[in-house]
């Protein structure tokens, strides 16, 4: 399992699946597992839990990962649209009124 940098206490996604693996596999809790690995107990119940909701396991109305992914790509699109029209309104107005002067 690779970590990425110790620092930023950002995990890449393989961790975070070979950490949640190891618990399911090993029998051990959560606890003992996170110390192991160096990580917050809290951090990894929370990499279980979403791991669930990926295998269709979670409640209902949980987002998976893939879901969640596609929510910020989708209103990141969604602001880039409205700087686009907010931009093309204000050059609209800028020639119409260029065009009457």
């Amino acid at each position: 399992m690779s970590k990425k940098s110790n620092t930023s206490k950002r995990y890449t996604a393989e961790f975070k699946k070979d950490a949640v693996e190891l618990v399911r596999s090993s029998g051990r809790t959560v606890a003992e597992v996170a110390r192991e690995l160096g990580v917050s107990t809290e951090g990894l119940r929370g990499w279980v839990k979403q791991a669930k909701v990926d295998r269709g396991e979670g409640p209902a109305g949980v987002l998976t990962t893939a879901e969640r992914e596609e929510l910020v790509r989708l209103r990141r699109k969604v602001r880039e649209q409205e700087q686009t029209i907010e931009v093309l309104g204000k050059a609209t107005a800028f020639f119409a009124q260029q065009k009457t002067k």
